[in-house]
């Protein structure tokens, strides 16, 4: 067994949070392999966990992974090769994002189009993480680029896709096929009422105003108070760095009176650091969707750290923990970080022990049964707000 396998052998399993599961049908509400025939499940190589992840879920379908050679060719040209026939068949093409993000997108598309033209009946992708969601919005001279890979996707013969905690939840606006845009909130949930001790004398953190809707979603579940943390250093995501806020380079007063001039919108300027809320003598866990560079986590738990905190843990969704990331949280006050396993990380699971996995294969298969089957998808979004 490889050291990525042992890693995604030891991740957490919930207990089984789809209790009713299938309920509507009739049947075993725990029967995962109830499947129509026609059912066929593709995976990429982007990663070696990533096929790991594929597995589980074929595993609780009850049905094997598709042939499919996949490779790069001399000239690092992607290749592809469905190896069976698909045609007049449900595919389901998995692909997990790697740290060669663009290699990834080409598997996606190429192996999309090869089922599309192979005559597939569906060709639904599963991304449990979207690749370049942060870039949803215009800044400066830059583009959408987010906009961009939805309209490939599509291009390529997509049907439908199946992804899990869109950063931000109008991307699914850009596409122009159904979106089902899935919520860890229930594994992670489920993980700290089960495998934090006291937890009920935790507060849940927002690390940033931007993040205090999750935060406060996930304090109304637990019934546990709520703390915000302003006053860090300017997100590159804050509307400060958008085009629109940029004065002309040239004052013209040709088109207007000379009169009139435009006001101009006051620069920001950050208070010192606050914390909103009591966080003395209590459990600090910080929840947000993504943990990438984690500098703003490791500065977070230095500040509630010096407020009395006395055990801190990150809640995240995708844990991408990019360049020396494990090494930060190893140095830092963070006592556990838990993410899914939505992008592969063994690697870094190896570098820090802190690290640890929630597996989500659970809903992601149930969604694909669900789909091929025909049957609602409501109840995978039950008690999930707007704002959630």
């Amino acid at each position: 067994m490889t050291s990525a396998e042992e890693g995604l052998s030891a991740a957490w399993v919930p207990r089984d949070p789809l209790p009713e599961c299938g309920e509507s049908s009739g049947r075993d509400p725990r029967d995962m392999n109830h499947t129509k025939g026609g059912l066929v499940i593709f995976t990429a190589n982007s990663h070696p966990s990533g096929r790991e992840l594929s597995k589980r879920i074929a595993e609780r379908l009850g049905v094997e992974l598709g042939k499919v050679q996949v490779y790069q060719e001399a000239n690092r040209e992607t290749r592809v090769q469905i190896q069976e026939s698909v045609r007049g068949k449900d595919v389901f093409v998995i692909q997990t994002v790697s740290k060669d993000v663009n290699t990834t997108i080409m598997e996606m598309l190429i192996m999309v189009y090869a089922c599309r033209t192979s005559c597939a009946r569906s060709i639904t992708g599963v991304l449990p993480y979207f690749p370049y969601s942060k870039q949803c919005k215009m800044r400066k001279r830059g583009s959408i680029v987010s906009k961009l890979i939805a309209s490939m996707m599509c291009k390529a013969g997509l049907t439908h896709l199946i992804t899990m905690d869109l950063h931000q939840k109008e991307i699914q606006g850009f596409f122009n096929i159904p979106v089902d845009n899935l919520r860890a909130s229930p594994f992670l949930l489920q993980y700290i009422q089960e495998e934090i001790p006291d937890y009920r004398n935790a507060v849940i953190v927002a690390k940033s105003p931007a993040s205090a809707k999750r935060a406060q979603s996930f304090a109304e579940r637990l019934r546990l108070g709520i703390a915000v943390i302003h006053g860090e250093a300017q997100d590159a995501e804050s509307d400060q760095v958008d085009g629109r806020h940029s004065p002309p380079t040239v004052k013209t007063t040709g088109a207007i009176h000379p009169s009139m001039e435009i006001p101009l919108l006051i620069p920001k300027e950050k208070p010192p650091i606050t914390v909103v809320g009591d966080v003395g003598g209590r459990i600090a866990i910080i929840v947000d969707d993504i943990i990438d560079d984690v500098d703003s986590f490791v500065a977070a738990a230095e500040t509630l750290k010096e407020r009395g905190a006395y055990k801190i843990y990150v809640m995240a969704t995708h844990g991408i923990l990019s360049c020396d990331a494990p090494r930060f949280i190893e140095e830092s006050a963070i006592d556990e970080v838990v993410v899914t396993n939505t992008i592969p990380h063994e690697l870094q699971k190896l570098q820090c022990p802190k690290i640890k996995t929630a597996d989500i294969s659970m809903i992601l298969s149930e969604a694909i049964r669900r789909i091929h089957n025909g049957e609602s998808m409501s109840y995978l979004f039950r008690n999930i707000g707007v704002d959630d």
